[in-house]
């Protein structure tokens, strides 16, 4: 489930979906007749770790995408449950043939498992909203250890779920009391294993290709999606006409809360200044038009070298910049130095001379905490990559690379 997720945008969130629908009817099917005996006490693995497993799995999906995709499956569970419950009310008024003499049909099993299952829906919409906020709210106190607060977050809601699950259990079927705490035992280990693999997924696969993408919340789901549909007005808006970037204005709007985004989780974030070395050579020497046509190459390539999270700006002229967040500061270097290798070698003047860029290169929080302070620390870089020769990338220790 933790790979379905990384490559959720390569094969779409349906397969993720998919695979939670299917987990949420076995990991029922399995707390309400299958049960193992361990040296701690009586589990199931349905609750145990289907449940444990598919709820850590939803704020993760939290983490990455936004509130109103945690909601669809939920919404989708919960219809779906109702309709089981409505299907068996229905069979209840048939007499079903029994075609094999060893398999009995079991409506009244159907109906206890379809209210089984729309509790269980119901528990986990609390649970959801809850986990989310929990691990928001532990924010303010561990700010910089995800992990931590991922871990927390399960063991309390899920403490919260295996009360209100086991008490259905008990009620429909029975289920002895003795196996609360088998149970209950069993989720915070699988909570610890969770953790392990959330922490091996954060600091080995995900922030080698993207950062995370938490969202700030303040109330229940319907205030947790406002930010994305301002998101979804602001990608209308604040384009430069010329080259197709954000334009200056977006950054200012955007830029500072990127990094305070990165800040909160513990991220660093990068920012480079990118400027065309020479460029009102090649406007003076070719015209207006085709100094056009450089800044849109130039532009084209950091869209297409820079990673889906990063922001491209134009920030006035010829120079733009690039904000990166989950990029260390040696990390944005080495992509600072693919950039200006990449347009040196694929972005000519009209008379096939290459075009090259100078790069000042800053970190948060590093070099600062708002924004402001770590574009300054970058321009100044810049300038020291103009007097350096230009077509170079100059971080914090100095040049990177002069060619």
């Amino acid at each position: 489930m933790v790979m379905l997720l990384h490559f959720r945008h390569r094969l779409g969130l349906g397969v993720f979906l998919t695979a939670l629908g299917v987990m949420h009817f076995m990991e029922t099917y399995l707390a309400a007749v299958f049960y193992v005996s361990l040296p701690f006490g009586d589990v199931s693995p349905g609750s145990s770790v289907f449940f444990s497993g598919k709820l850590m799995m939803i704020l993760m999906l939290y983490l990455q995408e936004d509130a109103a995709t945690v909601r669809q499956p939920i919404y989708g569970l919960f219809l779906g449950n109702l309709l089981t419950v409505g299907i068996a009310g229905v069979l209840q008024l048939h007499q079903p043939l029994q075609v094999s003499p060893d398999h009995a049909p079991d409506v009244d099993f159907l109906k206890e498992m379809g209210w089984l299952m729309v509790w269980g829906t119901a528990l986990l919409y609390v649970d959801s909203l809850g986990i989310i906020l929990l691990y928001e709210k532990l924010g303010d106190f561990f700010r910089r250890r995800v992990v931590l607060r991922f871990m927390v977050s399960g063991f309390v809601l899920l403490t919260f779920d295996q009360i209100g699950f086991f008490a259905a259990l008990h009620y429909f079927l029975d289920v002895p009391i003795a196996a609360f705490w088998g149970g209950w035992k069993a989720k915070m280990l699988a909570v610890c294993l969770y953790a392990a693999m959330f922490a091996v997924y954060e600091y080995r696969i995900r922030r080698v290709g993207s950062a995370a993408a938490a969202r700030s919340i303040s109330d229940v789901f319907g205030d947790l999606t406002f930010r994305e549909r301002y998101n979804d007005l602001l990608e209308r808006t604040g384009l430069d006409m010329l080259t197709g970037v954000y334009d200056r204005t977006r950054m200012e709007l955007e830029a500072p809360l990127m990094l305070r985004e990165a800040s909160r989780q513990g991220l660093f974030a990068t920012v480079l200044i990118i400027d065309a070395d020479h460029f009102k050579d090649v406007n003076d020497g070719y015209g207006h038009l085709q100094g056009d046509e450089v800044l849109k190459a130039i532009a084209a390539r950091l869209g297409t070298t820079l990673r889906s999270n990063d922001r491209v700006f134009r920030f006035g002229g010829e120079e733009f910049v690039a904000v990166c967040p989950g990029t260390n500061h040696e990390e944005g270097l080495l992509l600072a130095e693919r950039l200006r290798w990449t347009i040196a070698t694929s972005v000519q003047t009209p008379d096939d001379k290459p075009v090259t860029v100078s790069i000042g290169v800053a970190t948060a929080d590093e070099d600062g905490t708002s924004f402001t302070t770590v574009l300054s620390a970058a321009d100044g870089r810049l300038y020291a990559a103009k007097k350096s020769g230009r077509n170079c990338v100059v971080g914090r220790s100095g040049v990177v690379k002069v060619s």
